[in-house]
């Protein structure tokens, strides 16, 4: 399998915010993470790449723009995790991941689409969840809940936007080592990341976004260097056997 983006550019009404942005074409399964500082364009990106903004450019999967597909073609192609499920959701976890699935995979029956979503959801840690209700759920237990209708699923390309950011450390790890797993499968997956430690930690390759705009790109311990971090952050730091070392803040009189 193969992926690539080329000059994707984005936005909202009367506000571009990604412009021209490439990412390198890669063969197999795999990690990539998307990077960069609050509002450098990350989710706008990921949405872009799903189909759910109105793009220029391509996203390439196996040859195909997946910009040029219908809706029910790229459900079967790419799986989209938003950071969070919306509240006030009166569905069970259960009723809510079968629902998923199904739309994703219209020719599947209710009992197989059952299947998988349990089977996801006790893989993730989460199968005493299944018949409890998502508006009753916190904050960390709906966003493992919004994981496994992906996971449950067989599309190729998985995008997901900050998937660990209201868990805990071993929750966070737990989930990138499943994600690690189904990228050794030979799926592609795509996540927005904050924790930049958990970056380098799981993902073989990073993009770094910067105002809208790619920054650097390419293997995660050649990409994350205090260059970079200087450049794109604003901080004089360096990645140092896995941890974020941050000696000072940058300030405006270091760039004069």
């Amino acid at each position: 399998m193969s992926f690539a983006v080329r000059h994707l550019t984005s936005g909202y009404p009367g506000r571009p915010v990604l412009h021209d942005l490439s990412l390198s074409e890669t063969a197999g399964g795999g990690i990539t993470a998307l990077l960069g500082p609050n509002g450098a364009g990350k989710s706008t990106a990921l949405r872009a790449i799903a189909g759910l903004l109105p793009a220029r450019g391509e996203v390439r999967l196996d040859g195909l723009d997946l910009l040029t597909l219908s809706p029910r073609d790229k459900a079967r192609k790419v799986a989209f995790v938003p950071q969070m499920l919306p509240s006030g959701v009166g569905l069970t976890v259960l009723e809510a991941s079968i629902a998923a699935i199904r739309a994703a995979r219209p020719g599947l029956s209710r009992e197989r689409a059952a299947e998988a979503a349990l089977t996801a959801l006790d893989r993730l840690g989460a199968g005493g969840l299944a018949l409890d209700r998502l508006d009753r759920l916190s904050g960390g237990q709906r966003q493992i809940a919004g994981l496994s209708p992906a996971l449950a699923g067989d599309a190729p390309l998985l995008l997901l936007d900050e998937p660990t950011s209201m868990l805990d450390i071993a929750h966070q790890h737990r989930v990138m080592q499943i994600l690690a797993e189904i990228a050794r499968e030979g799926r592609r997956i795509v996540v927005v990341l904050h924790d930049i430690p958990l970056a380098a930690a799981w993902a073989e390759r990073v993009a770094v976004l910067q105002d809208g705009r790619l920054a650097a790109e390419g293997a995660t311990e050649t990409v994350l260097t205090p260059d970079i971090f200087a450049r794109v952050w604003g901080v004089e730091a360096e990645l140092d056997r896995g941890a974020l070392r941050i000696r000072r803040l940058i300030g405006e009189h270091d760039h004069a």
